[in-house]
C-alpha cells in the first residue's frame, strides 16, 4: 500500500504533481491530483468510453465538498483559478493518501473527526464510484457534495457559459443531457436527497496544459447537489454512470473491485510461485498491468487490445506488440495475449499492423514498419507459455504472408535489400518507434536501414523457422534468410564509434549517433522461452560477445539513468536534456535525449546477456519502486527529463513502460534461479 502523509499531502506544490489514475477495462478512466485541483484537461470522475476503447469523453470532473461539522464548516475540495488564487484549499485537511490496491483513498482530518473518501470504477463498465465513510467522530458530519458536470472530448477544454444542458431529477439523483444529440448520463447516491442545479463554474487554470502549450482554461458545470448527514461508522457512496441508474449495484461495489484485483495477484503469484521476499512495488505493478488491457469488438466479435498510455493514448500496434509479454506473460495471465493476438490479425494488410486506430472510427494508419515484427515476437512469447500449436497453425498463413512482403516489397519503400537488411522509409516519414513529426519536419526521419528494425527482422525469422518445424514444414527458407540478414548485420558495427551504427545507407550515408536501439541487438529474446532466457536451442547471435559487451558498456555509461535510457548520448549536438513547453519544442526533445522507460527492459536482459549476473541485473530497476511514489501513483511514466533529477514526463501511465519493467524482473527472477540459464555461454 502506498501512501503518504501530511509531508506530500499538505504541501500544494508537490500534492499537485501526485497523480492517481482509475480504469474500467473498457477504455474509460477517471484520473486527478491528490490535492485534488485540476491541473489537465484529461482530470475527472467519468472519462467514459463512449466508442469503447476510444470516444472518451469527460461527463463527470469532480465532487466539491462541504463538511460541516460541530457547527464548523470545512471544504475539502480545491481549485485553482485563471486569477491564480487557490480557493478552496482543502489539500490542508488531508491527513494522509493512500493506494489501496489501485484504489486512491483520502483520509481527512476535521478535528477529532476522520472522514475516509474512496474513488474506484466498475470493471465493464462506464461507471465510477465515490464512497464517504465517517470513521471517527464525537459526532455527525454533514456532507454537502456539489456535482460538476461536462461533456467534452477528453482532449479538449469547455467555455460553457451559454451552454443549457437539460438535467432532470432522478431517485436519489440527476439525469443530465447535454444536448438532444448526446449521451445521458446519471449522477445518484445510494442514500439521500439529490437537487439539480445549472451554474457555470468558470476559468479553471490547468497548470499542466499551460506548461504543455495547451489552452489552460476550463469550464464546468455544477448540475446537482447531494446532502446527506452521516453518523460515525455511516457511508454514502455516489456513482457517475452511463448506464440506468436502477442497474447500479450499490451492494458490493467495493469488495467486487477487491475481488478484481486479488485474482490478478493470484494468478501472478501462482504463475511465478513467488518467494515471501518479492518486492511490493513489483506486486503493485501488476495491478498497474491490468489498466492497460482493454475489451475491442472487432467485426462483431469480442476481443481484447491494450491502451498505449493514460490520459491520451489508444490503442497502438507497435505499443501492443512491445507490451503484451510483459502484460500477460510476466504477470501470468497468458489467456489475456491469445485475444489481443488474435484481434490484431484481423488487421494485418500488405505485410504491416497499423500503428494506431484512429478515434474516429476511419481506416487504421499502416505508417509503422516495426509493428509487425513485433507482433511475432509477442507471438512467440505467447506460444513459449501456452504450446498453443492451434493459433500457430491459424496464423502461419499470415505470418508467411507478411515475410513475403517485406521480401517483395511494401509501403514506404519497405523491402528486403541484397545484403539481407530491411530498408525502410521516404522522405517525410516516420516508421520506427523514433516517430515525432512536427509538420513536415520529421524530428529523427531514419530512412534507410535502422537497427533495431534489422533486428526484430532476423528474430522473425528464427521464429517462423521454429514455427515451420512445430508445424511439420520446412523451415530451412527462413533459417537461410536469417542467415544472410546475420551476415548482413556486421555492417552496423563500427571500430571507429566502439558501438554500431543506427542506420545505415540513409540519405546522408550511415549514422553513428549513440542512441538506445542497438541494445535490441542482444536483448532480443531467443526462440522458446517466454521471456527471454536462452534454451537448448542454438541461436547465433547478431553481434560477437565482444561487441555486444562493448555495446552494454558504452549505453550503461552514456544513455543509462535511473528510469530507463535516454534517446540520444548528451554529447550529441541536438541532445535536448529536458522534455517541455509547446508541442513543436516538446516533439523536438521527444527522441533526442529524452529518456523512455520500456528501454530499461532491453538493456536490463542485454546486461545479463553480457554479465551473466541476474542480481546486477535486476538492481537496474530498483529506482522505479520510489518512481511509484512520484507522478502518477502506482505506475510508470512513458517518458522522463533526460537530465537529472530525470522528472516524469509524457503519459502518466505507459504501457510498455509497465510491462517492460514488469518482464525484465521476471526475467531476472527466472535466470537467478535456473543453474542452467546462469552458466550458458553467449557467445
Amino acid at each position: 500500500m502506498l501512501q503518504f502523509g501530511r509531508e506530500i499531502c499538505g504541501d500544494f506544490a508537490t500534492a499537485t504533481t501526485r497523480e492517481w489514475l482509475v480504469t474500467n477495462g473498457i477504455g474509460g478512466y477517471g484520473g486527478g491530483t491528490i490535492a485534488g485541483v485540476l491541473t489537465r484537461h484529461y482530470h475527472g470522475l467519468l472519462i467514459a468510453a463512449l466508442k469503447p476503447p476510444l470516444g472518451r469523453t469527460l461527463l463527470v470532473t469532480q465532487l466539491d465538498e462541504t463538511a460541516t461539522y460541530q457547527g464548523q464548516p470545512w471544504a475539502l475540495h480545491c481549485d485553482r483559478w485563471a486569477s491564480g488564487a487557490i480557493a478552496p484549499s482543502g489539500y490542508q485537511h488531508i491527513e494522509r493518501f493512500e493506494l489501496q490496491g489501485t484504489i486512491p483513498t483520502w483520509v481527512y482530518a476535521l478535528a477529532d473527526a476522520q472522514l475516509v473518501k474512496q474513488v474506484w470504477m466498475e470493471q465493464g463498465a462506464n461507471t465510477t464510484y465515490v464512497r464517504y465513510h465517517l470513521q471517527r467522530g464525537s459526532g455527525p458530519v454533514q456532507l454537502t457534495l456539489k456535482a460538476l458536470v461536462n461533456s467534452r472530448d477528453h482532449h479538449h477544454s469547455t467555455r460553457g457559459t451559454d451552454w443549457q444542458m437539460q438535467i432532470a431529477a432522478v431517485p436519489h439523483g440527476v439525469k443530465v443531457l447535454p444536448t438532444q444529440d448526446a449521451t445521458a448520463f446519471y449522477l445518484v447516491s445510494d442514500r439521500g436527497d439529490c437537487t439539480p442545479h445549472h451554474d457555470w463554474y468558470t476559468d479553471y487554470d490547468l497548470a499542466i496544459e499551460r506548461d504543455r502549450g495547451i489552452a489552460p482554461y476550463d469550464d464546468h458545470l455544477h448540475g446537482a447537489t447531494f446532502p446527506v448527514t452521516l453518523a460515525v461508522g455511516e457511508t454514502i457512496t455516489l456513482a457517475a454512470t452511463t448506464e440506468s441508474p436502477e442497474t447500479i449495484a450499490f451492494q458490493g461495489a467495493l469488495d467486487r473491485q477487491w475481488q478484481h484485483e486479488r485474482q490478478l495477484l493470484e494468478a501472478w503469484q501462482t504463475d511465478l510461485e513467488l518467494p515471501q521476499s518479492t518486492p511490493a512495488w513489483v506486486s503493485q505493478l501488476v495491478l498497474a498491468a491490468d489498466q492497460f488491457v482493454v475489451s475491442r469488438s472487432v467485426a462483431g466479435r469480442a476481443g481484447k487490445t491494450v491502451i498505449a498510455g493514460y490520459p491520451w493514448f489508444g490503442d497502438w500496434g507497435r505499443d501492443t506488440m512491445i507490451a503484451l509479454p510483459g502484460l500477460a506473460i510476466a504477470t501470468g495471465r497468458p489467456d489475456l495475449a491469445r485475444p489481443i493476438l488474435h484481434t490484431f490479425a484481423q488487421y494485418i494488410d500488405q505485410g504491416m499492423l497499423p500503428n494506431t486506430f484512429p478515434e474516429a472510427g476511419t481506416a487504421p494508419a499502416y505508417n509503422t514498419v516495426d509493428a509487425v515484427l513485433w507482433y511475432f515476437e509477442a507471438l512467440r512469447a505467447y506460444v513459449a507459455a501456452t504450446d498453443d500449436q492451434a493459433l500457430i497453425e491459424e496464423l502461419f498463413p499470415a505470418l508467411a504472408d507478411i515475410i513475403h512482403w517485406h521480401q517483395q516489397g511494401t509501403r514506404y519503400h519497405i523491402h528486403l535489400a541484397e545484403d539481407g537488411l530491411i530498408q525502410a522509409g521516404e522522405p517525410g516519414s516516420q516508421l520506427t518507434w523514433m516517430d515525432a513529426k512536427v509538420g513536415d519536419w520529421v524530428v529523427t526521419p531514419r530512412v534507410g536501414k535502422p537497427i533495431e528494425i534489422n533486428a526484430l527482422w532476423y528474430n522473425a525469422l528464427l521464429i517462423m523457422a521454429q514455427f515451420a518445424d512445430q508445424l511439420g514444414r520446412d523451415g530451412d527458407a527462413y533459417r537461410q534468410m536469417a542467415t544472410h540478414t546475420r551476415q548482413g548485420f556486421q555492417r552496423f558495427w563500427s571500430d571507429k564509434l566502439g558501438h554500431c551504427y543506427d542506420v545505415l545507407d540513409g540519405p546522408q550515408g550511415n549514422d553513428g549517433s549513440l542512441r538506445p536501439n542497438q541494445i535490441l541487438a542482444i536483448a532480443l529474446p531467443t526462440p522458446l522461452s517466454p521471456l527471454g532466457m536462452e534454451t537448448t536451442t542454438s541461436v547465433a547471435p547478431l553481434l560477437s560477445l565482444a561487441q555486444q559487451k562493448a555495446v552494454v558498456d558504452v549505453v550503461a555509461r552514456q544513455l543509462l539513468t535511473s528510469y530507463g535510457l535516454r534517446s540520444l548520448a548528451p554529447d550529441h549536438p541536438d541532445y535536448q536534456g529536458h522534455y517541455g513547453g509547446s508541442p513543436c519544442t516538446r516533439d523536438g526533445a521527444y527522441h533526442q535525449g529524452t529518456v523512455w522507460g520500456w528501454l530499461i527492459g532491453p538493456f536490463v536482459q542485454a546486461h545479463w546477456q553480457v554479465y551473466r549476473d541476474a542480481a546486477l541485473a535486476s538492481s537496474f530497476l530498483t529506482p522505479f519502486a520510489d518512481h511509484l511514489r512520484s507522478g502518477c501513483i502506482g505506475t510508470v511514466s512513458e517518458i522522463f527529463d533526460g537530465d537529472p533529477p530525470f522528472a516524469p514526463r509524457g503519459a502518466y501511465a505507459q504501457a510498455w513502460s509497465v510491462a517492460e519493467v514488469l518482464r525484465a524482473w521476471r526475467f531476472c527472477a527466472e535466470v537467478a534461479r535456473s543453474p542452467d540459464a546462469r552458466t550458458q555461454d553467449s557467445s
